[in-house]
């Protein structure tokens, strides 16, 4: 099993802050089953004030060129993302379009 953590920020607002947080109590099952059939075995995301945080734990089989194919071809995962842009925006100093910024390991105990 590989790990794998990235960053992305919110838009700084309360209230988009809140809707985002209502709708990932409810993710949509179709974007759900295409977490876990991309061979991402474990996903959490945690958030401090606009900051958000996630952590993959993904099979050895995984691929992130797969990945985006597969969401690519996925019409309930690419409505997903797009609604998501509603509450998202691309760190400093990312690619244009550019969400989750994988980030790189620092210390580990």
């Amino acid at each position: 099993m590989r790990r794998y953590c990235f960053a992305l920020d919110l838009k700084d607002d309360e209230t988009l802050i809140a809707e985002y947080e209502r709708l990932h109590k409810n993710v949509w099952p179709e974007v759900l089953a295409s977490i876990k059939e991309s061979g991402i075995e474990n996903m959490e995301i945690y958030r401090c004030q606009n900051r958000l945080f996630m952590i993959m734990d993904v099979s050895d089989s995984f691929s992130f060129a797969d990945k985006a194919a597969s969401d690519a071809s996925n019409i309930k995962v690419r409505a997903w993302e797009a609604l998501m842009w509603n509450f998202q925006q691309s760190l400093p100093g990312s690619k244009l379009g550019e969400k989750w910024v994988l980030m790189n390991p620092v210390f580990k105990l």
